[in-house]
């Protein structure tokens, strides 16, 4: 008989097997929660909601969920994997704990998420320490994107409604650390909002920038050293003005929309006052310039602020809108910071776009739904979906080679977390051996060994 060209192979299947275990990769989320001190941070901070004789303790049940989604989770009954493999998460809490727990941290409203995000500003700091050149710190300033998500919402849920783009759900607004330069891509700042919240609401900008301020270690709270970055949303006379009132030590710079004032400055700008843009390797963008505005078009705002523009050419295929000009795109921003050329502050503005990065990260990171009815129920879902993106942000940067913004969390689960392993037990002691022909074992066995070279949290 003639063998099919490109056919599978067959293989028997049988159920009874032993000492195999699934989704072994995880151990390398485990390590990371246990160098990074998170565990007994999270486990401290919501002992208040710990009850007498409790067999399972509610810090060690929130990471379990966060861990389950870290490993491509999308709700509370998916930490059911954890629970199958107790020789690598330990004791697992059932469904019906799990969700107690949960309705009783929202019932605890403010106090919880001060408790939570408080643990994760702590742990935060000690691991950019231990990050050392792959951290933050060791670029010299801190960006954090500010921006909202819209999340759908295919069931009625408390403050689910339409949305801007004539949707149905919820329209968050989140704040990530930069992943360029060394940035891990961190969630900072989650604030649940109702579908129909607006996008440039100054009220809810400022509350988000206040929670992201708060989870940076406290010497990026002044001098400078961090850099609040928006899209127009953010663009309002309010959250500029309550930027510019903190100036002394920090910067910002926002998107603002083309008005028809701002649109007639342009027109006026000579064109020897245009400055070509540039691209990150320094080379000149083509079809690109900028210019700085003055003037009238200045009046009313914070003093100090400077507004910068952009016009280029669009890109095949690009409809052209009532704000451009000559056949040109316009965008604006609006920053404080003076000592650099306006080439540069344009491209800086411009690489705001990998905040959308972030968020297709966190999309596929429990963000795709939020699975709860009620918001506050809700608003601690979204406290787990940030703790899990914090462990696949803080696992590169402490364990991985290269750079940490290459491993995203699906090429985290596919390669590493989906891993099988056989356990055996060898002088009481409980050993994973990875398959040799796995090609991404050594990468596993590696980050172990870095991990493990880590000092423990004292």
């Amino acid at each position: 008989m003639k063998k099919r060209i490109g056919s599978y192979p067959r293989v028997r299947i049988e159920g009874g097997g032993r000492a195999a275990v699934s989704q072994a990769g995880g151990v390398l989320l485990v390590e990371t929660v246990r160098k990074s001190g998170l565990d007994t941070a999270i486990s401290a901070a919501l002992a208040p909601w710990r009850r007498p004789r409790a067999v399972h303790d509610p810090g060690k049940i929130l990471l379990d969920v966060a861990l389950s989604v870290a490993l491509g989770g999308d709700c509370l009954a998916d930490v059911a994997v954890l629970r199958a493999e107790p020789a690598v998460f330990g004791p697992v809490a059932s469904d019906p704990t799990v969700s107690r727990l949960i309705d009783k941290l929202a019932a605890g409203g403010p106090k919880t998420l001060t408790a939570i995000r408080s643990a994760r500003a702590e742990v935060r700091e000690r691991v950019w320490k231990l990050g050392g050149a792959s951290s933050p710190d060791a670029t010299g300033q801190v960006i954090v994107d500010v921006d909202g998500v819209l999340v759908l919402a295919h069931s009625d849920k408390q403050d689910a409604a339409a949305t801007w783009k004539k949707t149905y759900g919820h329209h968050p607004l989140m704040g990530f650390v930069d992943h360029g330069r060394g940035g891990t891509g961190e969630p900072v700042a989650a604030l649940l909002r109702p579908g129909n919240a607006g996008s440039n609401t100054a009220a809810d900008h400022i509350t988000a920038t206040q929670l992201a301020l708060a989870q940076l270690p406290k010497r990026y709270r002044r001098g400078r050293s961090t850099l609040i970055r928006t899209d127009s949303g953010g663009g309002t006379h309010e959250f500029v003005a309550w930027l510019a009132k903190r100036g002394r030590w920090l910067s910002y710079s926002v998107g603002m929309t083309i008005t028809e004032q701002i649109h007639q400055a342009v027109q006026r700008v000579p064109a020897s006052a245009w400055t070509p843009a540039v691209e990150p390797g320094g080379e000149i963008r083509d079809g690109a310039w900028t210019a700085e505005l003055d003037g009238d078009v200045l009046k009313g705002w914070p003093r100090g602020m400077r507004l910068i523009v952009r016009k280029e050419r669009p890109h095949p295929g690009a409809q052209l809108r009532f704000t451009d000009a000559d056949g040109l795109r316009l965008t604006c921003f609006a920053t404080n910071t003076t000592d650099v050329p306006i080439a540069a502050l344009e491209l800086r503005h411009r690489q705001r776009a990998r905040a959308e990065d972030r968020i297709r990260n966190a999309r596929a990171t429990g963000l795709r739904n939020l699975p709860l009815h009620d918001t506050t129920q809700n608003q601690i879902w979204l406290e787990i979906v940030q703790l899990a993106l914090d462990l696949l942000a803080w696992l590169p940067m402490l364990a991985l080679t290269g750079k940490p913004r290459l491993w995203e969390p699906r090429r985290l689960r596919l390669r590493l977390f989906s891993a099988a392993a056989q356990l055996v037990t060898t002088a009481r002691r409980r050993h994973l051996r990875f398959t040799r022909h796995w090609p991404w074992t050594d990468v596993i066995t590696g980050a172990i060994e870095r991990l493990e070279a880590l000092p423990n949290p004292g």
